[in-house]
């Protein structure tokens, strides 16, 4: 299900500017696409990095250092089918999905605890 989609690894930041500055200065690129205080993505070869700032009601997850701020997007082609697989196998995705400015998405996470963003596009 997973095996060919691509993926990218996403980094939470509520210093939204002062990482996407840094990342734009050492790759020596803008972020492709931007979306002011609120997304930037940096294409790298076989991977894109995003960053994005939390939600309001997601920043506490990243408050706690046990938390980590890195996040695995996993782009899927059907939300529904993605949750129903990972729910079959033991790891059911804790809340509800929610419309993002990029599509539609849901955390889940790993037997480790790791998050995963399972994300569909608009």
């Amino acid at each position: 299900m997973f095996h060919d989609k691509d993926a990218l690894v996403t980094l939470a930041a509520a210093e939204f500017d002062t990482l996407v500055k840094f990342y734009a200065q050492i790759l020596a690129q803008e972020p492709k696409p931007y979306i002011p205080n609120v997304y930037a993505q940096f294409q790298l070869c076989g991977l894109r990095l995003g960053i994005f700032k939390p939600q309001a009601n997601h920043q506490d997850e990243f408050k706690n250092s046990a938390q980590s701020a890195m996040s695995l997007c996993l782009e899927v082609d059907n939300l529904e089918e993605a949750i129903a697989y990972l729910t079959s196998l033991g790891y059911p995705p804790p809340g509800e999905i929610t419309t993002a400015s990029h599509g539609r998405e849901i955390y889940a996470y790993d037997p480790m605890n790791n998050r995963l963003i399972l994300h569909q596009s608009q």
